[in-house]
């Protein structure tokens, strides 16, 4: 009796590249099953009325102007830093020393000005702030980046690495500009005159921090999408081989795109520094470093879409930490709601890249897809 394969009840397979909106369709629908996830859990667990905790996180950003505007600062930031990244992402080099880069660009701001205060009128010491800052954070960037084009080094120790190296160099600045004396804090900086802050367009300090952010969004669109660098950083990043093969220089692309990544970081630590928080902290990056990476890889490296998963990390965030104030929660609680609805937004990645057909039981032959 000959054997016959018999067809498995599940079948996965990979799809074709579904089009945008039925992508975000998806998401949307994760988004929705997630929500009615955490209602569950939470009237299981806590007793309280998921809607009153749902108003909960909205309020938390929308409730006062003030809080909006803080939101849209945070998105800013977050957003700064993940634009900043993925141009290396795209290339394939995994830059995780945002967060070393964005503080060596606000040491760079804290350095000039308090050394410069007393040296150049404020006109000119803004300029010199933003290019001493780009500058420290493209070579903070290039170091990894040479040792990885002369000689292979892995750039995700490298980069990690950097950030410890940074943490250490800003401690170390924190306790010479300590103000006062044995403080072991910087403070405001300049408070008296805002040397070197950058001006409040419209009464609103955080506003010239998203105007920039929004044309740097814009400007990685175009040079990552039209440019010819951008062209060779996407063919460095799907083959280095072919790379070589057609032409590029791989070595000088991975430096090149490095001194991007780590110029913007360094821009993004300026605007925290000379921007919003006139102040240096080893912490005043807050993670976003880090959380850069999964705002550009849920975006899919799409610095538009990267508005759209900046906004919903940062919501999240900020609603998480009101509702434990507000009902007397556990942080975990928060955190545990925030997970729920991030795993089903990266699980919804799955079903928008393959496909899963069940074998039909009434006709043979048949399948159904999902």
């Amino acid at each position: 009796m000959a054997n016959k394969m018999k067809e498995p009840l599940i079948h996965i397979s990979r799809r074709s590249v579904l089009p945008w909106y039925q992508s975000w369709g998806i998401r949307a629908g994760a988004v929705i099953l997630s929500l009615g996830v955490c209602a569950l859990v939470t009237m299981l667990t806590t007793g309280e009325n998921p809607f009153s905790v749902f108003g909960a996180i909205y309020d938390a950003s929308f409730s006062t102007q003030r809080r909006t505007w803080v939101l849209f600062q945070n998105i800013a930031m977050l957003l700064s830093v993940s634009l900043a990244v993925v141009p290396a992402f795209r290339m394939r080099f995994w830059n995780l020393g945002g967060e070393g880069q964005m503080l060596a660009g606000g040491l760079a701001s804290t350095a000039c000005m308090i050394c410069l205060r007393d040296v150049l009128p404020n006109a000119v010491l803004i300029p010199v702030i933003v290019v001493c800052s780009i500058a420290a954070g493209a070579i903070w960037g290039m170091i990894p980046a040479l040792f990885k084009a002369k000689w292979g080094t892995n750039e995700t120790l490298f980069t990690l690495m950097m950030n410890y190296i940074a943490i250490q160099l800003v401690s170390f600045f924190i306790i010479v500009w300590e103000m006062p004396k044995g403080a072991g804090q910087i403070g405001i900086i300049n408070q008296n005159t805002e040397i070197g802050w950058l001006p409040a367009i419209g009464g609103q300090k955080y506003l010239l921090n998203i105007i920039v952010v929004a044309v740097l969004t814009a400007a990685m669109y175009v040079y990552m999408n039209y440019s010819k660098q951008g062209y060779e950083i996407s063919v460095v990043g799907e083959s280095v081989r072919t790379a070589r093969y057609v032409g590029i220089k791989v070595e000088r692309v991975i430096v090149r795109t490095m001194i991007i990544s780590g110029a913007l970081c360094g821009l993004t630590g300026m605007l925290l520094v000379s921007g919003t928080d006139h102040t240096l902290t080893t912490t005043i990056t807050g993670g976003r470093g880090f959380t850069a990476v999964l705002v550009a890889w849920m975006a899919k490296f799409n610095p538009v879409w990267m508005i759209l998963t900046s906004f919903l990390l940062v919501f999240l965030d900020k609603g998480a930490g009101d509702i434990t104030t507000k009902f007397g929660l556990n942080r975990s609680f928060s955190d545990i709601l925030t997970g729920i609805i991030l795993f089903f937004i990266i699980g919804s990645e799955f079903f928008i890249n393959y496909r899963i057909s069940f074998r039909h039981s009434a006709k043979k032959g048949e399948t159904d897809h999902v």
